[in-house]
């Protein structure tokens, strides 16, 4: 799997559009940037990205459109635990608490209730 860690700005900007939008041209990429560099450089990029595997072209027509090549929720995954080792110590539990303490005004009781649902089936499935 392609390690989305050691991604640029921008190539980082890259890959958030093409998971927002789930594929995309090159002009359609650029003009999803905060202060596009030109065409050509985003081109380039994508090229760059490519080679790296983080993502593929399909030819459609005399275009070619990318897309990303690792699922988001994989990705998702990957770039979250890296996360968690780097800046909790490898707990999930500094990790909840974290966010908790920092979105807790902002959560709904749904949202709350879909965490305590959540953590349940993890007791569930760890016995």
């Amino acid at each position: 799997m392609s390690d989305l860690r050691n991604l640029s700005r921008r190539e980082r900007e890259i890959m958030e559009i093409l998971y927002r939008t789930g594929k995309a041209t090159a002009a359609e990429v650029r003009a999803g940037m905060h202060d596009p560099p030109g065409y050509s450089a985003v081109r380039a990029m994508l090229r760059v990205l490519e080679t790296k595997g983080h993502v593929k072209h399909l030819e459609q027509g005399l275009k070619y459109v990318f897309v990303p090549a690792v699922a988001r929720d994989k990705a998702k995954r990957s770039v979250l635990r890296h996360l968690v080792d780097t800046f909790f110590d490898g707990s999930a539990e500094q990790a909840m608490a974290a966010l908790l303490d920092v979105s807790a005004a902002k959560l709904t009781r749904e949202e709350l209730d879909r965490m305590a649902q959540i953590i349940e089936r993890a007791k569930q499935e760890g016995r």
